[in-house]
């Protein structure tokens, strides 16, 4: 008796899980793909040219199965990204972090070899951010950051709101929508892991939106920004459709030596 559809069909998806079991599904938002194994770097690249905070940076996978980032050697001012090998232009990505205290770091998507593209903020330091959105291309670059927190009292380790940023990143129109600093505050946990989201859309203005936690950071709108320094015009010109997600290590002294950023749980879907 021959095997039915239903029954070929059934034995090619099991047979392609078993055979690639970075790929799930999921009912409700169809395949994911993991990006990182738990092992090693396969699927992931340095950047090829050298960008504006260094060669790349120095990465690797620790033997619990996480992936880190330091600078190259660690607190030399050398950094730069990792940059996935396959290239996304529209889609959604998911990732736990778990940033050392003073590093500056992030999360940047449709991204060149030199390490330029849009960026959200892992900036986990005095006067820093997580979650909001940066076009970070040289010479051209612009900040969308609303708010910043601080290590307030050296002796506590908990977040408090430092002063507010430049007057042209808290104007009305800069975010279709941004959290409050209190609803930040609330989200994120200090010195544990947190689940990043993030959702690309649209064209060479995309649409960024951002959750921490659970908590919908925010949705940015590159055509529609009333951001007083960004030019839609000179984005274009400075950005592409696709590119690769990457993870940075910021280049400069702000790193010190034995400081890390770590990463698990990658996975992304396109939309």
């Amino acid at each position: 008796m021959k095997p039915t559809f239903w029954t070929l069909a059934t034995s090619t998806l099991l047979a392609a899980l078993v055979l690639n079991p970075i790929v799930a599904q999921d009912e409700k938002t169809g395949p994911w793909l993991s990006l990182f194994n738990g092992k090693n770097l396969a699927g992931w690249h340095k950047q090829h040219e050298k960008g504006q905070h260094g060669t790349g940076g120095n990465w690797g996978a620790t033997e619990d199965g996480l992936l880190f980032g330091e600078q190259d050697p660690p607190g030399s001012g050398n950094g730069g990204l990792l940059l996935s090998d396959r290239k996304f232009s529209e889609f959604e990505l998911e990732l736990s972090l778990r940033p050392d205290w003073e590093p500056d770091s992030g999360v940047f998507v449709r991204t060149d070899e030199r390490g330029q593209g849009w960026q959200i903020y892992v900036d986990h330091h005095d006067n820093g951010n997580v979650g909001h959105i940066r076009l970070e291309t040289k010479p051209y670059s612009v900040a969308f950051r609303p708010f910043m927190f601080s290590r307030i009292d050296p002796e506590n380790p908990e977040l408090s709101m430092a002063p507010d940023a430049r007057p042209e990143n808290l104007a009305e129109g800069v975010y279709e929508e941004t959290c409050t600093p209190e609803e930040f505050l609330r989200a994120w946990k200090v010195d544990d892991w947190n689940r990043l989201k993030i959702r690309v859309t649209g064209g060479h203005l995309p649409v960024i939106e951002t959750w921490v936690n659970a908590l919908k950071v925010c949705r940015f709108d590159a055509s529609k920004t009333k951001h007083s320094k960004f030019d839609p015009e000179k984005a274009k010109e400075v950005t592409g459709l696709s590119g690769s997600i990457g993870l940075q290590v910021h280049g400069g002294k702000r790193w010190k030596a034995g400081q890390r950023v770590y990463w698990k749980d990658v996975r992304v879907r396109r939309l």
